[in-house]
């Protein structure tokens, strides 16, 4: 493909995670009418898993599939497993924008949490960006002391989650094959949300009426992270990753039409901080890579 064509090629990709990502958060809301968040995650990763190991088969790749980092693969599911949940949670107590624009701190955490998990060094640059998108979170948030939101905590503890698998993510991929990872991702998840489902004893065997909410759950996340990563390929992550903001006023102008919740200024002075942190420090990265070559 010509360069000067591949922006437009990797916008068109994103354009398929953004039309993923805000559909299944809309899959999971209705679900949650019925389904409680642990029963949502054993049913998408089982069609998940589904979908990896025919891709996988198909693609004639499933041989990658490897168990000599099975450690480092339980502990990147426990943290998606958490952060997916609240999540899927967070979906049902507060506007679908303002845990959008929660979620996108998760960069920020990776900013935070790397020089602990991963041993880079915190940049004057990183952590400059980390107290902006902060300051973007407070705006979204809006703390009151003498009222804590259970659902703003939940989508702020959910891109906490996000971070800590994204972590454990690029360690794995130092030595993991993409199809082991979301083999593991989908298996362990599947077990994980089949234990806690149970744990209470009250299982609710999803019906006729849940199942395409289901299967659009249960492919929406294999599919945008797929034109996620196809993007990547083809522009740089400087390019792709503020396409992904575009998501916010997408799923704010849906969550009008579709529930009545009102377009909140605050929200979107918020979250337009917090996608200004992430691209300064994209750009600092940027910069840095090139004095370093």
């Amino acid at each position: 493909m010509p360069q000067a064509y591949r922006p437009l090629a990797a916008a068109a990709w994103m354009s398929g995670s953004i039309l993923s990502f805000s559909s299944m958060a809309i899959a999971g809301r209705s679900l949650a009418r019925t389904l409680d968040t642990f029963e949502i995650m054993t049913w998408r990763s089982l069609i998940g898993f589904v979908l990896v190991v025919v891709i996988g088969g198909l693609s004639g790749r499933l041989n990658e599939v490897r168990v000599n980092r099975i450690g480092t693969h339980l502990v990147r599911n426990v943290f998606h497993f958490a952060g997916q949940n609240l999540w899927f949670w967070s979906l049902t107590m507060i506007p679908l924008a303002q845990v959008f624009a929660l979620e996108f701190t998760s960069p920020l955490w990776v900013i935070l949490l790397s020089p602990l998990l991963l041993g880079e060094r915190l940049t004057p640059a990183r952590a400059g960006s980390a107290a902006l998108g902060f300051a973007g979170v407070l705006i979204v948030a809006r703390p009151d002391i003498t009222h804590v939101d259970p659902g703003v905590l939940a989508a702020a503890a959910s891109a906490i989650g996000f971070a800590g698998s994204a972590i454990f993510t690029k360690r794995l991929t130092r030595y993991e094959q993409v199809i082991s990872i979301l083999f593991w991702l989908t298996v362990m998840q599947g077990l994980f949300g089949l234990a806690l489902s149970a744990a209470d004893g009250d299982v609710t065997v999803p019906g006729l009426a849940e199942a395409p909410a289901l299967l659009v759950v249960g492919a929406a996340g294999v599919i945008a992270h797929f034109c996620l990563t196809k993007a990547l390929t083809l522009a740089p992550a400087s390019v792709v990753i503020p396409i992904d903001f575009i998501r916010l006023p997408v799923i704010a102008v849906v969550a009008m039409l579709l529930y009545g919740e009102p377009l909140d200024p605050a929200v979107f002075l918020g979250a337009g901080i917090i996608c200004l942190a992430n691209w300064l420090n994209i750009r600092s990265e940027i910069r840095r890579q090139k004095v370093a070559s």
